[in-house]
């Protein structure tokens, strides 16, 4: 592996860029990929997502398309999209280095992925279908599994999820005669209580739902003031897309339920939705094959992780397979302010997409 790569890696980790920020990250991506020499590269896409394409020699016209998330938490890079970057970068060596490539070559480095914002923003800028995509692949980096350990599941791989806010508004009044207000306290409690009550952690994961409060207000510090305003935020999920449907409207309807009993106006806002990250079973039992013929260390999971991805948004239109790399059975969780990207398993995860550039085969 080239060693700017990783440091490469290093200098993203000190400059971590949010969602919809990530300005460093895009010019050092634009940098890197002009020591190369693919046909095209497109910056700005989406905001600042970047996108590299490779003709094949083969004279096809299909492509295979292989996505990175670019962006950080507000707490710096505890999810490893520095290391997915490095990944694709060294990924993008080893394409730009293939002088008998049978496919053209898609490398989207995206953005906003933690909002859920990045894909529908690549997918809506058209280049995916400019140039006749016919699978899509992507990887994340997965603490708890042995360090360079493909974990795959035929099936979906990831939860869906939104976040939902309920406010509910009153009437604030003095503190002495609360009868003469309408105070949201009793029907926050409430849709907390009924809301909770909708879990179902089921071994059928058709069945699993989670509801997940994330914070509640009502009215403020002013002891003399009887609240007039009141708000409720959950994050919701479900393994499947029906399910997570059912799970959003039933919570919808015990707000609903609990503001008119309490005679209150309401107002919804959903924030970050992410779809059910659904596999092509076909291409995961093609890829299988492939890891364990080329002694990849391999294990399946039949359930999905509860956390969420936006490569869903890929999966909707396109055929693909969204798969894990583990970082280390005692490596820091995801989003813990302890994690950093594990260094060792870039050169084994390019390798991994580069089985999968040479062995593929679509239909």
């Amino acid at each position: 592996m080239s060693s700017n790569i990783v440091e490469i890696r290093h200098l993203l980790h000190c400059h971590p860029d949010i969602s919809g920020n990530e300005q460093y990250a895009h010019d050092s991506i634009v940098a890197e990929l002009h020591r190369l020499s693919p046909t095209a590269i497109y910056d700005h896409v989406g905001g600042y997502g970047v996108i590299a394409f490779w003709k094949s020699h083969s004279g096809k016209d299909e492509t295979l398309a292989f996505r990175a998330d670019i962006d950080a938490l507000p707490s710096g890079h505890r999810c490893g999209h520095d290391g997915h970057t490095a990944i694709l970068l060294r990924f993008a060596q080893i394409v730009d280095a293939t002088f008998n490539r049978s496919h053209n070559i898609l490398l989207i480095f995206q953005p906003e992925e933690e909002t859920g914002k990045g894909a529908k923003k690549i997918v809506a800028s058209g280049i995916m279908q400019k140039y006749n995509v016919k699978a899509v692949f992507g990887l994340h980096n997965l603490p708890g599994y042995k360090l360079g350990e493909v974990v795959i599941n035929r099936h979906i791989f990831a939860a869906a999820s939104c976040g939902v806010i309920y406010r509910l508004i009153g009437r604030a009044t003095h503190a002495s005669t609360p009868e003469k207000g309408l105070n949201p306290g009793c029907a926050v409690a409430n849709i907390i209580n009924r809301i909770n009550d909708l879990n179902r952690n089921v071994k059928n994961y058709d069945d699993f739902c989670l509801a997940t409060l994330i914070c509640c207000r009502v009215g403020e510090e002013t002891f003399g003031t009887s609240a007039g305003l009141g708000e409720v935020m959950f994050t919701l999920r479900a393994f499947t897309n029906d399910t997570m449907l059912k799970l959003m409207s039933d919570a919808d309807a015990i707000a609903i339920d609990e503001s008119r009993s309490w005679q209150l106006e309401l107002e919804k806002q959903m924030r970050e939705p992410f779809r059910a990250t659904e596999n092509t079973t076909a291409l995961v039992d093609q890829i299988k094959s492939i890891f364990v013929s080329n002694n990849i260390a391999l294990s399946e999971r039949n359930e999905p992780f509860r956390w969420s991805e936006d490569f869903a948004e890929y999966l909707r239109i396109f055929s693909g397979v969204f798969f894990g790399i583990g970082s280390g059975e005692s490596h820091p969780e995801l989003h813990n302010p302890e994690y950093n990207f594990p260094d060792e398993i870039i050169e084994q995860a390019a390798h991994c997409f580069e089985l999968v550039m040479n062995n593929i085969v679509i239909s």
